[in-house]
């Protein structure tokens, strides 16, 4: 089984839609740190199992200086970031978004 690690900084803005009163619901921002952790048993033509620079493209160039609100249709919480992401780079089991010092979700496919 091969596996590659990708971590990626990005800034971007965002704002909370909540149940209770936060002051998260307001516009701020966040120098994100991202890790996707990408493995196959198989590596592609190339040798690889994807190519970091695609992996990068795929996040940080969709999120990298936006605001989140706008480019992601879901309520972007850490937690929905790092789902996101997931989804969107091929052979990617598990990401960590890092919003602040202190604070990390992990999402991590099941199936894999």
């Amino acid at each position: 089984m091969y596996t590659v690690i990708k971590r990626i900084e990005v800034s971007a803005a965002h704002r909370l839609e909540l149940s209770y009163r936060s002051k998260c619901e307001q516009l701020h921002g966040h120098n994100w740190i991202i890790t996707v952790y990408c493995r196959s048993r198989e590596l592609n033509a190339d040798g690889m199992v994807v190519d970091f620079s695609r992996i990068k493209e795929l996040v940080k160039g969709r999120l990298d200086h936006h605001n989140l609100n706008e480019v992601l249709p879901f309520n972007p919480t850490a937690e929905n970031i790092a789902r996101w992401v997931c989804d969107q780079v091929p052979c990617c089991f598990r990401v960590e978004v890092r919003e602040s010092e202190g604070n990390t979700a992990i999402y991590e496919r099941e199936d894999c």
